[in-house]
């Protein structure tokens, strides 16, 4: 029995995964491209796998088409969108994530970005270093508005670390927890009323055909000029366009981005300004993350491909 593993960090801190997977006696395809794979790459190396372990490569019709074999699909992660899980089901192949295993590692990177946008760090790091010592004003964050928007497993994580500023949190959700809202002084609201009243926004919703570019023109309209936006969850939540062009016409102060429609982006103009920090869809990517989903995504391979 063939499986699939395509993250890159996968087994990285803790190469006995691949053990665990070999002692149940599982052969391993790996994924040595050293980059995502495309959909042409998935179909070249899944077509006789029973199980695929998967990052946020592609999972689509054309791919499962090519895995007549496959039974699991354990994700590496949370984001379900790269893969048709209508189809899967449909084919009776169990999917299954690795929920809250990444969870405070997102959210503490989210927390960098506010700081390194707010206090322009990259910017001062990349003129002192070439001896330019003048002082660069930057904005707070302490007793600040921050806007959730996706008050699940990493929105909460992040409202918990808002305290420490003495922040007011405002989130948005179609669903709601307001026992826990309540108790962590957590107030929701409607969308617009969150773009036009924050400070900080920070995107942790699950993408959705109902809330691709929910961060429209219209919305980012609405945002204080002194605003920024944080987006650690998937692009295709922002209306880029619209946001390339607010931050160039400085409409708004700044954001932080670790995810983009197409990654790496390929407008140059994201590159040339200050006012942006870019990530490299690495907020999940610490040791105690990647080892965690590691261990949770192998037990529910196993688990699901009746190994365990």
């Amino acid at each position: 029995m063939k499986v699939l593993v395509t993250p890159r960090s996968f087994g990285k801190s803790n190469p006995h995964l691949f053990d665990r997977l070999r002692n149940a006696g599982l052969t391993i395809v790996r994924n040595d491209t050293g980059s995502i794979l495309s959909e042409d790459a998935m179909i070249e190396r899944i077509h006789d796998c029973e199980g695929l372990i998967v990052g946020i490569d592609p999972v689509n019709a054309r791919v499962l088409d090519a895995a007549p074999k496959l039974k699991a699909i354990a994700k590496y992660g949370v984001g379900l969108d790269n893969i048709d899980c209508a189809l899967c089901k449909e084919r009776h192949i169990a999917v299954s994530r690795t929920v809250g295993a990444n969870s405070n590692a997102v959210a503490d990177y989210a927390f960098g970005l506010m700081l390194a946008v707010a206090r322009n760090i990259p910017l001062i790091d990349k003129k002192a270093k070439i001896g330019d010592w003048g002082k660069i004003q930057s904005l707070d964050l302490y007793q600040k508005t921050l806007g959730i928007v996706g008050l699940g497993a990493v929105g909460k994580c992040v409202a918990k670390r808002a305290q420490g500023f003495s922040m007011h949190v405002l989130a948005y959700d179609i669903y709601t927890d307001p026992d826990w809202a309540a108790a962590n002084n957590v107030t929701y609201t409607d969308l617009d009323t969150l773009c036009r009243e924050s400070d900080f926004i920070s995107l942790h919703a699950a993408l959705t055909n109902d809330n691709a570019r929910m961060i429209s023109q219209e919305r980012l309209a609405l945002m204080k000029k002194t605003a920024i936006l944080i987006n650690t969850a998937r692009g295709e939540l922002v209306d880029e366009d619209a946001l390339l062009k607010a931050l160039q016409e400085k409409k708004l102060y700044g954001a932080g981005l670790d995810v983009f429609t197409i990654q790496p982006p390929n407008n140059p103009a994201w590159y040339a300004l200050d006012s942006v920090v870019i990530g490299s869809h690495t907020a999940s990517s610490t040791i105690g993350a990647t080892t965690m989903m590691g261990e949770m995504a192998v037990s529910n391979l196993l688990r699901d491909l009746n190994k365990a």
